[in-house]
């Protein structure tokens, strides 16, 4: 535990000399989006969705969606620099830390990240009045969830690759259609059965689904259990690829 915690700080203080852009972006982007789908295009949804006003009803899977890209973001271009840039990661083990430290101090790291950017969301959204619910700080907590669900899958896509160019793929062929059709700007039912399933089968859907429960006061499509569950698979199953690929390439 001590040489995790001494992993997490290492990327805290990295973080501390870049943190205020970071942080600017954190809520100059949320407002942005907010007034350009929510306020923009929501004025174009007179009906709302379900009696939902569109921004009410966007804002949950909008905390989701960030949390997730900043998730992924942190876990790509970080991690392949950390193996074939800066090679910060062979320092470390030749330090103390065993693979299981480095991995979990990093994921550690990301999962901050992810919370912060969910927090500053959802006190951007609070401004805007479109909290329903005591429960909304809940979403932060989805959001850590969400965050360690889709980072350690990238932890291992990152590990593996050796060309940063299998990245920008990631991106556009992985986030970009998940951010798209995982119930963040409009309700899953409206896609295609076989879409419909899809979405089903991506993290983000359930994250989305529990914040937006969590924001509405209203009862999730799924069950929490199942919700939470499932992003724990995933967790789970991201850490134990993440663990084999990172003890392949630090330990001879």
């Amino acid at each position: 535990m001590t040489a995790t915690l001494s992993v997490l700080e290492y990327h805290l203080a990295s973080y501390r000399r870049i943190w205020r852009s970071s942080v600017l972006s954190s809520f100059v982007l949320p407002l942005m989006t907010m007034l350009g789908f929510g306020v923009g295009v929501g004025a174009y949804v007179t009906g709302g969705v379900d009696g939902v006003p569109y921004l009410d009803w966007m804002v949950p899977g909008l905390i989701a969606s960030t949390a997730a890209q900043v998730a992924i973001g942190d876990s790509a271009w970080p991690v392949f620099g950390n193996f074939e840039w800066t090679r910060t990661y062979f320092g470390q083990a030749a330090a103390p830390p065993r693979v299981a430290d480095i991995l979990a101090g990093h994921l550690a790291f990301v999962v901050f990240r992810a919370v912060t950017a969910a927090g500053a969301f959802l006190l951007i959204a609070t401004a805007f009045g479109t909290m329903h619910s005591w429960w909304a700080p809940a979403t932060v907590l989805v959001g850590a969830l969400l965050g360690l669900a889709v980072a350690t899958p990238t932890f291992a896509y990152a590990a593996a690759v050796r060309s940063d160019s299998y990245l920008a793929i990631l991106f556009r062929l992985g986030v970009l259609p998940m951010s798209l059709f995982s119930g963040v700007f409009f309700p899953v039912d409206a896609l295609p059965d076989v879409l419909r399933w899809v979405a089903y089968a991506l993290p983000l859907w359930h994250a989305v689904d529990l914040s937006r429960a969590a924001t509405l006061g209203v009862a999730p499509t799924g069950s929490v259990a199942v919700h939470v569950a499932y992003l724990a698979v995933w967790a789970g199953a991201g850490w134990w690829l993440a663990y084999r690929r990172f003890h392949r390439r630090l330990v001879v």
